[in-house]
Formats: structure tokens, C-alpha cells, sequence
């Protein structure tokens, strides 16, 4: 049951409940630009926090981070034009700098395919510079008309990831290990939100790619959320680049690319992946702060235990922090940090100190456990797995209760308004996906019917997994 005065009941108004998140939990503002935002410190906390995962994972998947300018020669995206076909309603383009007309309109970084590519050229030159592993940091921007925080903005953070192999077999390979390995991985072992793979449509297919693979999440109000793409783009960018390796045996030849990215659109995947009437859930894998030490009140020493307690927890690598701020009322305190999804509170009175132990809250219940301080620390740790596993396994079985399989695109309208519907791609096709188009109901993936990512598009048995989307 909603608490009063806190948030927006999901089931009332779920885009109004997601802005009192925004705004309560202390997330983000609007910018002064329309569709630009301004990310507060805990909103960065969890950026930063998931760029730090992914970056482990891409490091170990082999890539390196470089930095490429933000400022794009507009003869950069007429290269390629599917590409700049694709991205022509997003752009910003510079056409004075310094005061003057420049000699050449510039783009302000939509992706980075064209700059990375002119690059790669100069530094490829044989077999042995393959393959090269590249991947960014960095903001991009993209002219949004309709935005919403961390969602659909103007300028938002990403990861984008640019490689370039030998045989188009490499590099098909190495984008389904970054599809798994790095993002799947995460988004299921850290971010707790079970996601579906698969292909994209040839309609929603990366402009300049000739196959994407995506990873799509589903939000509390049963729209998707794509969480993430691993594309492979051929040899259309090494073609216009001119991008060329002498092989093994002394032949020229084009090398075969992929490019691949999550952005900060995942913040919003977590509020509405996991949030209740509360505020946020955070899985504690992610959590910046895992664990939050409140003293109830400033007598009788309960402020310097708590200080003792949160240090005991941060020597054993859990992320604590003391709420000591005794002159606001605890209630009020106790609502903050249930807003912010931390997962354990630890509550600390002059009774809990007299008898040396605490009183521990679960963000997952209303469950409270009294328990001893000197087990505090196992008991935590023990709690925080639970946590983590009890919200993948809430997130995942609340998913598949809104999956229903259809059989026409009346069906699969229908099953939409709540949820996703699976339909054979053979009884969809082209022609169906228009339709549902029509209505805003997307095709968001197609995969093998046991959910698995197919090998080809081409497959005859493939499942189009339909749906509303963010």
C-alpha cells in the first residue's frame, strides 16, 4: 500500500509515479536546454557504478578505452548513406564557431561509427593490427521531440564499442560475446533485470548494420525497454573508409566491423524494472550504498556505535554509510532511504545499544529481524545474496506472467496493452510488423523458440517478441 504524500501509486499514474521517483529520490532535473539532463549526485552514483561493471567486462572481453572528439566533420556522415539516412532527424550540427562561418558544417556526436572508422584506417595496416578492440565513454547527442529523464534525452552517457577483425565469422562472433558475456551478464548478475535476446528487424535494424542483436528489458507498466545493442556492420564503413589489411597470405582486403553500447537510458531500466510504491528497489550488487546505519536518536553513545558498526561493515567490504542526523525525525529518514532503494537499514536506539543489537530492515519487505552486533556483519552479507537473488527472481517471474503467445496481430495488439506477445515471425512477417506499427506496438526482438539467439535471421521457426515500448 501506497504511503500518502510520497509517491504517485504505479497503478494510478505510472509515468507520474516515475517523476516523483526522479524528484524524491534525488536523481535528476530537467536542463535548462529542452531534453537535456542534469544527473544529481545519487543518479550519478548509479552510473557510475554500472559504467564500472560494464568496464570490467569490456576490458576482460579484450577492449581498450580511447577517446574520440565530440565534434564530427559533416563529410564524416555523408560517407556512409544508410547511416546518415538514419540518424538525419537526430543531428545537431555547428555551422559557426569562434564567431565565424566555419568552412565545413560540423555534427555534434550522434555516434561515433564515422570519426572511429576515418582512424581506423590509419591504423590498421595488416593481419597483425587485427583485431582492433576499441571502446568509448563518453556523451552523445541526439535532437529528441519527445524526452523523458534518463529515457529518451537530448544528451545522455553511453558506452560505444567499435571493433574491426579479419573474417566477418570473427566479428559476427565477438558481438555475440559482447551481447552475452558483457551486457546479458550484467543486466541479469548485477542489475537483477532479466532480459530477452535476439535479433532485430530488418525495420529497426542499426542504420549501416546487416544484423543487430539486442537485449530488451520489461518495465513495472509492461512496456519494453531496450537495454542494449551488439551490432554487426560488415564491411560498409571499412568500404567507405577505405579501411584495408594485407592478409596472411599477402591479399588486400576490407575487414568486417562491429559497434555496440548501453547508455544511461539504464538508470530508468532500474526505476522501473524494479521500483514500488515506495520508491526504488536497487539490487545490492549495484547499490552505491548498501547499507545504511541510522541512529535513532543522539544519547547514550548510539551515534558513535553506529560510526563503530558502519566501519566494521566497510572493513569487510560492504558499502555503509551512518545517518546521524538526529535533528530530523526518523520516520522521515527511515522514507529517504527506503526512496532510494538501499537495500539493508540498520536502526540503532539507546534500548538497542543497552542490549547490544540492532534492528535490521530489508528494502525487499516489511520483514524487521532484531539481531546481534557482533553478527551483524555475517548476518548482513547473508542478507545482502538474498536480496539480490529474491529481486532477479521477482523481477523475472512478474516478466513471464505478462508474456502471452498469440497467433494473429489481433492477439498480439491485445496482449501488448499489458505486456509482450510471442508470434511466430512466419505468421507475422513485414506486413504484420507495419500494422502493429501502426498502433505503437513494435516488433522487439526475434529469437529461437527456447528464447535463445538464433544464428541467422533467416531462420524458418524464429518468434517475434512484440510489445510497447519506451
Amino acid at each position: 500500500m501506497a504511503k500518502q504524500g510520497v509517491l504517485t501509486p504505479q497503478h494510478e499514474d505510472f509515468p507520474r509515479w516515475y517523476q516523483d521517483i526522479l524528484n524524491k529520490a534525488e536523481l535528476a532535473d530537467n536542463g535548462p536546454v529542452r531534453g537535456t539532463m542534469v544527473i544529481r549526485p545519487y543518479g550519478y552514483a548509479l552510473w557510475e557504478r554500472m559504467q564500472a561493471e560494464v568496464d570490467q567486462r569490456i576490458k576482460a572481453a579484450g577492449a581498450d578505452n580511447a577517446y574520440f572528439p565530440l565534434f564530427i566533420p559533416e563529410s564524416y556522415l555523408n560517407r556512409e548513406s544508410d547511416h546518415v539516412e538514419g540518424f538525419s532527424p537526430e543531428l545537431a550540427v555547428v555551422t559557426q564557431g569562434g564567431g565565424r562561418e566555419l568552412a565545413e558544417p560540423v555534427v555534434v556526436r550522434p555516434t561515433s561509427e564515422t570519426i572511429i572508422n576515418a582512424y581506423f584506417a590509419k591504423w590498421v595496416q595488416s593481419h597483425r593490427d587485427l583485431p582492433l578492440l576499441i571502446n568509448q565513454w563518453a556523451n552523445v547527442v541526439r535532437w529528441e521531440m519527445r524526452p523523458r529523464i534518463f529515457l529518451r534525452t537530448t544528451e545522455f552517457l553511453w558506452q560505444e564499442g567499435h571493433t574491426a577483425h579479419a573474417t566477418r565469422q570473427e566479428a559476427k562472433d565477438y558481438a555475440a560475446m559482447i551481447l552475452h558475456e558483457v551486457y546479458q551478464d550484467f543486466m541479469e548478475s548485477v542489475l537483477a533485470i532479466p532480459v530477452l535476446i535476439g535479433y532485430k528487424t530488418e525495420a529497426e535494424r542499426f542504420p549501416g548494420a546487416i544484423n543487430s542483436m539486442c537485449l530488451e528489458g520489461m518495465m513495472r507498466d509492461g512496456k519494453a525497454l531496450q537495454m542494449g545493442t551488439s551490432h554487426e556492420l560488415g564491411q560498409s564503413f571499412a568500404t567507405m573508409f577505405d579501411i584495408t589489411f594485407l592478409d596472411a597470405e599477402g591479399n588486400q582486403a576490407h575487414v568486417w566491423q562491429t559497434s555496440w553500447g548501453v547508455s544511461s537510458r539504464m538508470v530508468g531500466g532500474l526505476i522501473m524494472a524494479h521500483g514500488d510504491d515506495q520508491g526504488m528497489v536497487v539490487p545490492p550488487r549495484l547499490a552505491p550504498l548498501q547499507v545504511v546505519v541510522i541512529a535513532v536518536r543522539d544519547a547514550d553513545g548510539v551515534v558513535d556505535a553506529c560510526h563503530r558498526l558502519a566501519k566494521e561493515l566497510t572493513a569487510a567490504g560492504v558499502r555503509a554509510k551512518v545517518d546521524d542526523r538526529t535533528g530530523t525525525g526518523f520516520g522521515r529518514r527511515a522514507t529517504d532511504w527506503e526512496l532510494k532503494g538501499v537495500p539493508v537499514r540498520l536502526e540503532i536506539g539507546p534500548r538497542d545499544l543497552e542490549q547490544d543489537q540492532a534492528t535490521m530492515v530489508s528494502r525487499t519487505g516489511d520483514d524487521k529481524q532484531t539481531i546481534s552486533l557482533a553478527e551483524t556483519t555475517k548476518r548482513v552479507e547473508s542478507l545482502l545474496d538474498d536480496i539480490q537473488e529474491r529481486i532477479l527472481a521477482s523481477a523475472t517471474a512478474w516478466r513471464d506472467s505478462q508474456i502471452a503467445d498469440a497467433a494473429t496481430v489481433a492477439e498480439v495488439r491485445e496482449a501488448a496493452a499489458t505486456g509482450f506477445a510471442r508470434i511466430p515471425w512466419a505468421k507475422l512477417g513485414p506486413e504484420g510488423e507495419a500494422v502493429l506499427a501502426e498502433d505503437a506496438v513494435t516488433v522487439r526482438c526475434l529469437q529461437r523458440p527456447d528464447g535463445s539467439l538464433p544464428h541467422s535471421g533467416e531462420e524458418s521457426d524464429l518468434i517475434a517478441v512484440c510489445g510497447r515500448s519506451y
